[in-house]
């Protein structure tokens, strides 16, 4: 296994990070690295998404912090991701192109799929992780449906994932899972001492579920 996908899934959670300037997500940031969390995806919402990111990895080289881009919707979007440090890229949707150019540069890809068809094509086309997009929609049952079939198949759920139901992801047989603004709501209001928190809540709810 890739040492990124393995450190995914070691730690269990992608702490998606969308802000209104590039300023307040690394502030998320720091709270979130505070609050235990490995694995970070900067997505391509964030106004200078590519400057955050690679100032993050500059920051963060040589450390056990995995600094990502995400809704990456294109190979053009993912090189320049990449080229900036990302370590892995995810993508609300299927692109093959996109996964191939990830290939290219042995860089991980998590694209999204919401079928059975699509977590399949998202496989054959070499994606590393599956995200199941949007979660919320697809719910927990999904995930066991897939499994059903496709046992050895890696998924990670983003959307409607939150400190009530993260435990039952992980049971469900989800390698890891990506949380976003039920990790970093109280960014908006500059209360990052409760990103901390609830980032430590989160890890604590995978690692409890896995146990």
């Amino acid at each position: 296994m890739n040492r990124t996908v393995d450190n995914i899934v070691s730690s269990g959670l992608v702490a998606v990070v969308r802000a209104k300037s590039a300023d307040e997500a690394l502030k998320i940031v720091g709270a979130l690295k505070a609050g235990g969390v490995k694995a970070i995806e900067i997505t391509y919402t964030v106004p200078g998404a590519t400057s955050v990111i690679e100032a993050l990895s500059a920051e963060y080289k040589n450390t056990d912090m995995i600094i990502g881009a995400g809704t990456v919707l294109d190979p053009e979007t993912a090189r320049i991701a990449i080229l900036a440090g990302a370590q892995f890229v995810v993508s609300p949707y299927l692109n093959p192109d996109m996964v191939k150019l990830a290939n290219r540069y042995d860089i991980p890809s998590m694209p999204g799929a919401m079928t059975i068809k699509e977590v399949v094509e998202a496989m054959e086309c070499g994606a590393a992780i599956v995200k199941a997009f949007p979660g919320d929609v697809l719910g927990i049952k999904f995930i066991k449906s897939i499994l059903g079939p496709l046992p050895y198949a890696k998924l990670m759920p983003t959307g409607g994932v939150d400190i009530n139901n993260v435990g039952e992801w992980i049971k469900a047989g989800c390698v890891a899972i990506g949380a976003g603004s039920n990790l970093t709501a109280a960014a908006k209001t500059g209360e990052f001492e409760k990103v901390t928190a609830a980032a430590k809540e989160f890890i604590d709810a995978i690692n409890a579920a896995r146990n």
